[in-house]
């Protein structure tokens, strides 16, 4: 099964979010990754463009935290692993993710986490901003608080005065080694902070890694997901669902409806716009199949399971996500 990601033509075209789309698109299906979520498909109709991905079925680490899950020190060892291989291989790439938190790191159900990747573009940051968020994550996941209580809206000037005023807590309880690493991600000056594979692995923390184990997911997860459970919040999805203007299940009959309206020069003329752009997404939108050892047909991808924290717009949780340096 594959999680499928919709996004409406029209809506797209009001929020002047074509070109993320197609960027995102174009950068998705040139990336492969153990540790993200991968493209395998995309294809269009009338209404929407679709993106066929990876399904992981566990979670992500946002809800789990919600769920009062208490992560050991080994578990976030593992996770800090896994999302430094990611990071590692996206700066390869020459991209920066730029919005790593627990919303957008999935379990699968055998519990090695990946980063759900989307693409922004941007100015003014490198790639030490990840292994910045990467640290906060790590924190937050260890404590169920985030380091910082700041803000995406607060002011330049107050946050950096909370940078050098406030001392981030750790328990006295936690590993003197992972609290050093953890130092290390959370130094506020990027020229000093640890902001490589090599620099991690080098670390006193990450001795006793075996990252060959690591990367082919043989390292034991500390927590495995409950596979008779759905890890999301069903009230959530279900008010999604129900909010949701133009839901798949309803596409033909809206279709049909849409075909057979008698069109005015009115209409016509206050749609005119309209119509260009959409006939510019319907030749520029680029179908994509992807070499990943299965075959995926175009018949049967409407009725592809697809993973219920995916919502139908372009503006998700983890909007925007990717800058790349190219």
């Amino acid at each position: 099964m594959y999680a499928m990601k919709y996004m409406n033509k029209q809506q797209c075209i009001e929020r002047d979010e074509v070109p993320n789309v197609f960027r995102e698109l174009e950068i998705l299906q040139d990336i492969e990754h153990v540790f993200l979520v991968n493209l395998w498909y995309s294809f269009q109709d009338e209404e929407d463009m679709f993106m066929v991905v990876d399904l992981l079925l566990g979670g992500d680490l946002r809800y789990h935290l919600q769920q009062n899950v208490q992560f050991s020190d080994e578990a976030v060892k593992l996770y800090l692993c896994e999302m430094a291989l990611a990071l590692d291989y996206l700066q390869s790439q020459h991209i920066i993710h730029r919005d790593i938190k627990p919303d957008n790191i999935l379990l699968d159900e055998q519990a090695p986490e990946i980063f759900q990747s989307f693409v922004s573009g941007g100015t003014g940051y490198a790639f030490e901003v990840d292994w910045w968020s990467l640290g906060v994550t790590a924190y937050e996941v260890l404590r169920s608080l985030r380091p910082y209580e700041i803000h995406s809206t607060d002011p330049l000037e107050d946050l950096m005065q909370v940078f050098s005023t406030v001392s981030v807590f750790y328990a006295p309880t936690w590993p003197k080694d992972l609290v050093t690493l953890l130092r290390k991600l959370l130094t506020v000056n990027p020229e000093h902070r640890c902001s490589s594979l090599a620099q991690m692995q080098a670390s006193a923390c990450m001795s006793d890694v075996d990252w060959e184990a690591v990367y082919e997911k043989r390292a034991e997860a500390g927590f495995v997901p409950n596979k008779g459970r759905l890890h999301c919040d069903p009230t959530f999805e279900l008010e999604e669902m129900i909010l949701e203007s133009r839901p798949l299940h309803k596409k033909k009959k809206r279709l049909a409806k849409s075909r057979s309206r008698d069109s005015s020069k009115e209409s016509q003329s206050e749609n005119d716009y309209l119509q260009e752009c959409l006939e510019v997404v319907q030749q520029e939108f680029s179908p994509v199949t992807t070499d990943r050892h299965v075959t995926i047909n175009s018949t049967p991808l409407y009725f592809l399971a697809f993973n219920p924290s995916i919502h139908p717009s372009i503006h998700l949780s983890i909007y925007p996500s990717f800058k790349c340096l190219c």
